[in-house]
């Protein structure tokens, strides 16, 4: 119920522009969002990296509604590239098409990706396009499909699959035929149940069949979620069929299980932390309170203690 609830207020207009505009709101999502500028980004970038601790970065936005904007974004992500390589910090980025401009010129949204990819490509790094709702699965993945078979581009841009989609084993397979990386998480969208797992029950099964595949690959993939029983089958089923800790990285958000997050580095496991920045922070904030509720519980008892 408190899952559903969020996920519906993550897409309320008026009280999103309330929230943007209000100083308990911004504090609140302080715990989940570095900040608002490039710098605030960087920041914590190095403050995890200090900790052994490696980073996606990513400026928060979606659905933007002219080519301006999307221009922008691009620019900025650029930028964040040129940042990373100028400070040697251990990040790469991720971006969603609908930041891109996807919803507004196709086209444009898939010259500005590449462009990014092509740079990440000239300084040794990557982009991660990241999922977002069921409208966009198959144009994300047709995209990185055809990015990572560029010249030059292999192995410099990879996906994300969401455990709770029906359809997400068959697209892991085929992103593996092509040696596509992919983050999996269990999903953080509300989908209808003709297309995805509604018990969590079934979206963790589906999610740990998926890990071991991706485990068993022999490509580099990340496995994103902060459930610590998956967390356990994942490292047992490494341990037991001798798969190298160094083959792939458990990824988490910022400001969630920063224990956990600290004790798999000092248990000589990779770690990745998703650092998200940007003004457009709401709709994010809302789907990590969906994703797990008690958060609600922990943002509310640090607010009264002030």
């Amino acid at each position: 119920m408190l899952r559903a609830m969020f996920i519906g207020l993550s897409t309320s207009k008026s009280l999103r522009a309330f929230a943007e505009k209000s100083p308990m709101g911004r504090a609140m999502s302080q715990r989940f969002v570095a900040g608002e500028t490039v710098a605030s980004g960087v920041r914590v970038t190095k403050e995890l990296n200090a900790r052994g601790i490696a980073v996606t970065i990513d400026n928060l936005g979606e659905n933007v509604t002219n080519l301006d904007e999307a221009k922008q974004s691009a620019c900025l992500y650029h930028q964040m590239i040129d940042e990373i390589v100028k400070g040697g910090l251990n990040c790469n980025v991720s971006l969603k098409l609908t930041h891109m401009g996807m919803d507004v010129d196709e086209m444009l949204a898939r010259e500005l990706v590449s462009g990014l990819v092509d740079h990440a490509a000239r300084v040794d790094s990557f982009v991660r396009v990241d999922m977002e709702g069921s409208p966009y699965t198959q144009k994300t993945l047709d995209l990185v499909h055809d990015l990572h078979g560029r010249p030059g581009h292999q192995g410099r841009v990879g996906t994300v699959i969401q455990a709770y989609l029906f359809r997400s084993e068959k697209d892991v397979a085929e992103l593996l035929a092509k040696g596509i990386r992919i983050r999996l998480c269990k999903g953080a969208y509300k989908e209808p149940p003709e297309i995805a797992f509604k018990d969590k029950a079934d979206v963790d099964k589906n999610y740990v069949k998926l890990a071991q595949t991706l485990l068993k690959s022999g490509i580099y993939h990340g496995i994103a979620t902060h459930d610590e029983r998956i967390i356990e089958a994942v490292k047992a089923f490494a341990i037991r069929d001798k798969i190298d800790r160094d083959s792939f990285e458990f990824q988490m958000l910022y400001g969630i299980r920063r224990d956990l997050q600290e004790k798999l580095v000092k248990d000589g496991w990779r770690m990745r932390v998703y650092v998200p920045f940007g003004t457009e922070w709401y709709p994010y904030f809302m789907r990590r309170l969906a994703e797990r509720p008690a958060n609600a519980l922990f943002l509310a008892k640090n607010l009264l203690r002030k």
